[in-house]
């Protein structure tokens, strides 16, 4: 499942694949209607209506009203998409990741002119592709170690390590890159491409159902692949031929159901989660297929292993009859885990981004609310939990087309939009 051996016939077929991947996307852009969705990372059509079941279930939110004194602030504008935006820890400096491969430096307000890091000879931008997040390791400011999560020249996921340069804090060392993971992407799309270290101090990694539309494989449910599930793996240390081990509490190790490496399973297309820096809880945002949009949650000290549903369902509603494994849970069965919050299309709403739990200090309002936006529609909601739910909020402000949150320091939230805009939360002027 991490092998990088290849052979000449599946190259055709994986080939064929993105080819017939790409056409959707080209479709989607003319046409968002039933059956296909909008990708996150072309520029999102027209708003058009969706369909919705009234019964939905409790996650289905309205907001309550608007959050008054938050506005969004226009930082910069960069050449090419901001896919991420990080900050090491105990450290001002904020990493800008672009899509092109470039990794960008904003340094007491001002971006750096030299790259700290430039892929681009190796990344392919095809369809959802690029250099798509960072993370610093936990001890960065002593050993220098990051890791990033892109699409090769060919199109499949490669999560390498790489370390910051001796000489200059500022530029990293691109002869030191070691290749951790590498998976096979069968389509253009759906290649999630979050990293981020736990509160454990292990890497997650999310990882989408490997493209297409409807997960014709199943593989967001089946074993002996890493698409469609929430890795976690430990890169302190070295085991059976890897450059990482797997954590002795990862809830299917050794069980031969599914790989060592999962943490969960049964998502879609995870574009964009985040740890709780205050709880330790895990937001996960997860990209709908035409229906639903869906925020799942993982409590920190709750069991881990959890099913999210996809694609017996899509948020609570159900999606395909069909089994992907003997024993996959059908539509509705214990074993899946509902979304905390789900929302729907019919509003031009079509692409869930993912986000963080505000622990800054500029904005007090927003303070323990979970902020995450709608690609297509540009709304920013932040959803606050409460004794009987949560108490959901949009901002006044749109962020149209914003591809991803990021999170400073401070803990004070930035965004980056398809336009190529950095933006940040700030309390607006009285």
């Amino acid at each position: 499942m991490v092998d990088a051996s290849r052979r000449p016939a599946q190259l055709f077929v994986r080939k064929l694949a993105r080819t017939a991947a790409a056409l959707l996307v080209a479709s989607v852009l003319t046409d968002c209607g039933e059956g296909t969705e909008p990708p996150l990372l072309t520029r999102p059509p027209k708003a058009s209506r969706g369909t919705h079941a009234a019964n939905a279930g409790n996650a289905l939110f309205s907001p309550a009203g608007a959050i008054a004194g938050v506005a969004i602030k226009e930082v910069l504008t960069l050449p090419s998409i901001p896919t991420y935006i990080v900050s090491p820890p105990a450290d001002d400096r904020l990493f800008i990741v672009q899509r092109n491969g470039a990794i960008r430096i904003l340094a007491h307000g001002k971006l750096l002119p030299d790259f700290f890091l430039d892929l681009t000879g190796k990344i392919t931008e095809e369809g959802e592709g690029g250099l798509l997040s960072m993370a610093f390791h936990p001890r960065y400011a002593e050993n220098g170690l990051f890791f990033v999560n892109y699409t090769d020249t060919e199109g499949d996921t490669v999560v390498a390590r790489y370390k910051r340069s001796a000489a200059d804090p500022n530029r990293a060392d691109p002869a030191s890159a070691v290749r951790l993971l590498f998976i096979d992407q069968p389509y253009s799309n759906h290649n999630g491409g979050q990293l981020q270290f736990g509160p454990d101090g292990y890497l997650y990694v999310g990882m989408g159902d490997g493209g297409s539309a409807g997960d014709p494989a199943c593989f967001a449910q089946r074993r002996v692949n890493l698409l469609g599930k929430m890795l976690r793996i430990d890169v302190d240390r070295e085991a059976d031929g890897r450059h990482y081990a797997i954590p002795p509490d990862n809830p299917f190790l050794g069980a031969n159901r599914l790989p060592d490496e999962a943490w969960a399973i049964g998502l879609r297309n995870p574009w964009r989660f985040s740890f709780d820096r205050a709880t330790g809880d895990l937001w996960i945002g997860d990209v709908g297929q035409n229906r639903m949009e869906e925020i799942d949650l993982q409590a920190a000290g709750t069991a881990a292993g959890h099913n999210y549903g996809w694609k017996p369902m899509e948020g609570t509603l159900c999606f395909a009859d069909d089994k992907c494994e003997a024993d996959t849970p059908p539509c509705g069965a214990p074993a899946l885990t509902l979304p905390v919050l789900e929302y729907t299309h019919d509003d031009g709403d079509c692409s869930v981004t993912g986000g963080y739990v505000y622990r800054g200090r500029q904005i007090p309002a927003l303070v323990g609310s979970y902020l995450f936006g709608d690609y297509c529609s540009g709304r920013v909601w932040a959803a606050k939990p409460g004794k009987s739910g949560f108490d959901v909020r949009k901002l006044p402000e749109l962020a149209i087309s914003v591809v991803t949150f990021g999170e400073d320091r401070e803990g004070e939230i930035w965004m980056g939009t398809f336009e190529g805009k950095v933006l940040k939360l700030v309390p607006k002027a009285p």
